[in-house]
């Protein structure tokens, strides 16, 4: 039966105990869960067997930090390569270390080949181990653990909000949030308004229907009786329009309303003015969000629209989790109820969620507002996969896209075949004309050029030294041949002296 490790990551340091078998543990699950609350009880079953400290604050951020990222520090892995018997077949191991993180133990059993193990009763013993703690280290008082692990803890939460991958994105959700939230406020308010400026002047309501203009009017004008020719000017500077203005002249001549004290007319007034900065205020807003989906997801902007991307991004979470998804889930995304309850009656699911306040649904006739929708959802997902993943972020993507949807819309009005995907964003990257790219190519263009002319020079200089080598080994045999012929001579000349 394999023995019981525990891995406990306190703030102070890593902490390894000793438990009883693993199978007698697990098979007195209920008795384990009645000791964790007894100490006497609880120091039975497990004991400290080692205990490393940290070195200091930073340390021991480091340490928690990569342990809620799932990775052994070095500190750890030599810290448990130091307590434990190595392991040459984890098959066949005497023991397991039982860890609280399913992440951090599959780590340390791929980095210090340790067999883990994070279920059944390793998650009691280790809640044990952590109300037991400050007993079980006998050099560790009560209120400086307590004092570590709120530090430890401030430490490590400002660490994570100031090192946040989606702060911006955070940015964008809470601006669409707010945009929202107003545009309900301010329709709220406009009615209010016109019911209260109603009683004096009525048939105001029906001339100048826009909310924030209407407001603008009613301050403007106050009591109707004070209207005259000269007041036409000042309607046209805000109505924009010179008939509309003649009518507001002529509807206060002869106007139905019921006359109102001076107290009225100024809180009517000063409930207008608030009405006027919502509307201004949502205007700067706006603005602010366009902006910062530009340079957060400028092609799912170009695409659909900074307000319809922006509350992908707030329903999805962040940018990355709208990437991950499907073309298929942002069709739907934010229609769950919807799609929750077609599920359960059997009925037919929601063709598009969000997605539905773009215009390019709007534009497409009934029979093919699904299809143009899940083509639009494809289309939506490539964006906000290019905008989270890329290096230098451009609107030329988005554009292509919004063409080629645009081609699918006039493809089912005319039936005219659409441009390829992958056609449209070849174009895109040879219209982009990156430097660093055609640099390389440049560069691998040289390099090829300057290898050809390396390998034409290395060849002549073989053929010369082969010639060279060939004319050497033909003077040798021509020498050898004449020594050969003079030694010849030499002997028949001995010959006939003899």
């Amino acid at each position: 039966m394999p023995k019981l490790y525990l891995l406990h990551e306190a703030a102070l340091g890593y902490a390894l105990f000793e438990g009883e078998e693993f199978e007698d543990i697990g098979a007195n699950m209920d008795t384990v869960q009645a000791a964790v609350q007894d100490l006497a009880k609880f120091g039975k079953i497990c004991k400290l067997h080692a205990f490393i400290p940290f070195s200091s604050a930073q340390d021991a951020l480091d340490n928690i930090n990569a342990v809620s990222e799932g990775v052994v520090h070095p500190k750890l892995k030599s810290f448990l390569e130091a307590k434990l018997p190595a392991v040459k077949n984890i098959k066949k191991s005497k023991y397991v270390v039982g860890v609280f993180d399913h992440r951090l133990g599959q780590q340390i059993k791929d980095d210090c080949n340790i067999p883990c193990d994070f279920v059944g009763v390793v998650p009691e013993l280790l809640r044990g181990i952590r109300l037991h703690f400050g007993k079980f280290v006998k050099s560790i008082d009560n209120t400086a653990l307590e004092r570590s692990q709120l530090g430890l803890g401030h430490s490590y939460s400002r660490c994570k909000v100031k090192f946040n991958v989606h702060r911006s994105d955070n940015m964008i959700i809470q601006a669409i949030s707010i945009l929202d939230q107003l545009d309900k406020d301010i329709n709220t308010f406009s009615m209010r308004i016109k019911e209260w400026y109603g009683y004096h002047f009525p048939e105001l309501t029906k001339i100048v229907p826009d909310n924030h203009n209407y407001a603008r009017v009613c301050q403007f004008v106050k009591r109707r009786s004070s209207l005259s020719d000269e007041s036409v000017e000042k309607l046209e500077e805000i109505l924009m329009d010179s008939a509309q203005a003649q009518q507001v002249l002529d509807a206060s001549r002869h106007s139905m309303g019921m006359e109102v004290s001076e107290i009225d007319l100024l809180n009517i007034n000063s409930f207008s003015d608030r009405v006027i900065s919502l509307g201004d205020y949502r205007k700067q807003l706006h603005q602010y969000l366009v902006t910062k989906m530009g340079l957060v997801a400028p092609n799912l902007a170009t695409l659909i629209g900074e307000q319809v991307g922006a509350r992908l991004i707030s329903h999805a979470g962040s940018l990355t989790n709208l990437a991950k998804y499907p073309a298929s889930t942002v069709q739907i995304l934010g229609a769950e109820k919807a799609l929750f309850r077609a599920l359960k009656t059997k009925s037919n699911t929601p063709k598009y969620g969000l997605i539905f306040h773009s215009s390019f649904i709007g534009r497409a006739g009934t029979k093919n507002k699904g299809r143009i929708s899940r083509y639009l959802a494809n289309k939506a997902s490539i964006a906000s996969r290019i905008d989270c993943f890329t290096d230098e972020p451009s609107t030329k993507f988005g554009e292509k896209l919004r063409e080629q949807v645009e081609e699918r819309l006039e493809f089912y009005d005319s039936g005219k075949t659409p441009r390829k995907n992958l056609d449209c964003m070849r174009e895109v990257i040879d219209d982009m004309g990156d430097g660093r790219k055609r640099k390389a190519t440049d560069e691998g263009d040289e390099d090829k050029s300057t290898k050809k002319k390396k390998d034409k020079e290395s060849k002549k200089s073989k053929k010369e030294k082969k010639s060279d080598k060939g004319e050497a080994k033909e003077e040798k045999k021509k020498s050898k041949k004449d020594k050969d012929g003079k030694k010849s001579k030499k002997s028949k000349k001995d010959k006939m002296e003899e």
